[in-house]
């Protein structure tokens, strides 16, 4: 028989990768739902047609077949999702009559992409996107409120702290527009390529497209410009001196980057920052874009990202703005950088031993007490010596070993990490809080 090879970009954890997963996802809906965030859940395909379209992630659409199929029941126009902006947009579309605006949303679910598995991405990924969406108008500060939730839920897992850095397209279109761009969107994918291929190669590619030397040193010139409110204010005051540009768009740009900033870090403290640099998801976004990155990881890119946009259905009339964070990304740094670990792999606190065959039906009457109360237990498997099934519980990372009474009484319950020992009554013993249910500690 042929070795079994594990499929690249499909991860599968161990039990305790999975809790830590499981730790990350529970620990993202608690706080989405804190914030008044309602859950959505959209199918997993979606037509073709809806799903294929010019962008680059056309090429990644896995589609879905029957190796039998019947050219009549439907299924051959049908693919995978590869985000969940793309169904949240027809679930949007569908059920406007029934859902009440603005729309606050999450969604956690996996999705697939066809692209070369590498550190951080796969082929089929959790995701988890949180939007607001409106009617026909959406406030400014839901840009500011989003960001907030999203830096409040990524505080609460266990990784370092985030920075997020945020551009606005109306700055950017502004300036392009007073440098004489026409291609905006083309420039923005150009100027993209920044962390990659540097300024120079950067200014290479944007001579080739055309661009004069002016235009080049102005684009590279505004993608300088970072830091907080007052560096961001200083640093964009020089290059719309030297530069010009389209002063009401500017004006409206500059003004509802500073205050979305303002707001975020009054909330949160120091984890935005102005970079307009930022250029991905410009060409989509209408108003404030977002990366965020992990502070000393900054080599796996965004681990979240959103922004405005003008209308989520093509019909127009729904504005919103959202963001989204690769959870399986995040996962699989958490395990592989051993930044956190599950305090057990199983979910049983108490290991109840067997002393016999015949008393096995008491072990088991013990354990159903135990899990009538709401505590975790498994029966041993077999009625080795105790000290064989004290190192079965050991090896399962089980905190408590139950040992029945021979005759009157439930029997006595040990600690095995300590060595205490003590009677015990299964309606009424209970372990430590800490140790009811495996919990995900940061290391």
């Amino acid at each position: 028989m042929s070795r079994v090879a594990p499929l690249s970009g499909f991860p599968e954890w161990t039990p305790e990768g999975r809790r830590v997963e499981r730790h990350v996802i529970d620990t993202l809906r608690d706080e989405f739902e804190l914030h008044g965030f309602a859950e959505v859940e959209t199918r997993a395909v979606e037509p073709l047609d809806r799903l294929s379209d010019d962008s680059e992630a056309s090429k990644e659409i896995y589609a879905l077949r029957r190796l039998k199929a019947d050219p009549e029941d439907g299924d051959s126009g049908l693919g995978l999702h590869f985000d969940l902006t793309v169904p949240f947009a027809r679930y949007v579309e569908e059920f406007s009559g029934r859902l009440a605006f603005p729309f606050r949303r999450y969604q956690i679910q996996k999705v697939w992409r066809g692209e070369r598995p590498q550190d951080g991405r796969f082929r089929e990924f959790y995701q988890a996107d949180i939007d607001i969406v409106g009617r026909d108008s959406l406030p400014a500060r839901a840009d500011a409120e989003v960001a907030v939730l999203m830096a409040r839920a990524l505080a609460r897992l266990p990784i370092p702290g985030v920075t997020m850095r945020l551009n606005n397209r109306r700055i950017v279109e502004s300036l392009y527009r007073g440098l004489g761009i026409s291609d905006l969107n083309g420039t923005l994918r150009i100027v993209d390529k920044l962390p990659k291929i540097g300024p120079d190669g950067v200014s290479e590619v944007l001579a080739a497209a055309g661009l004069e030397a002016r235009a080049i040193s102005g684009v590279l010139s505004l993608a300088g410009v970072s830091g907080g409110e007052q560096a961001f204010a200083e640093g964009l005051r020089e290059v719309e001196g030297e530069y010009g540009g389209d002063h009401e768009g500017l004006r409206e740009g500059i003004d509802e980057l500073t205050e979305t900033l303002a707001v975020i870090n009054a909330a949160v403290p120091g984890v935005a920052v102005a970079d307009l640099s930022i250029a991905r998801g410009l060409d989509y976004y209408t108003g404030t874009v977002v990366e965020t990155f992990l502070e000393g990881h900054e080599d796996l890119g965004s681990i979240s990202s959103g922004g405005r946009y003008d209308s989520l259905v093509a019909g127009g009339g729904f504005p919103g703005v959202g963001m989204s964070v690769g959870v399986s990304r995040l996962v699989g740094r958490i395990l592989s950088a051993g930044l956190a670990a599950a305090t057990r792999s199983v979910p049983s606190a108490v290991f109840v031993a067997v002393t016999d065959e015949d008393a096995r039906p008491r072990s088991e009457a013990i354990a159903d007490r135990l899990r009538a109360r709401g505590i975790p237990a498994e029966v041993s498997s077999t009625a080795a010596k105790f000290g064989k099934q004290i190192q079965a519980a050991d090896r399962r990372g089980i905190p408590f070993v139950w040992f029945p009474g021979d005759t009157g009484g439930d029997g006595q319950v040990k600690d095995i990490r300590s060595g205490d020992q003590a009677p015990a009554d299964a309606d009424a013993w209970a372990p430590p809080e800490q140790d009811l249910k495996p919990r995900v500690e940061r290391l």
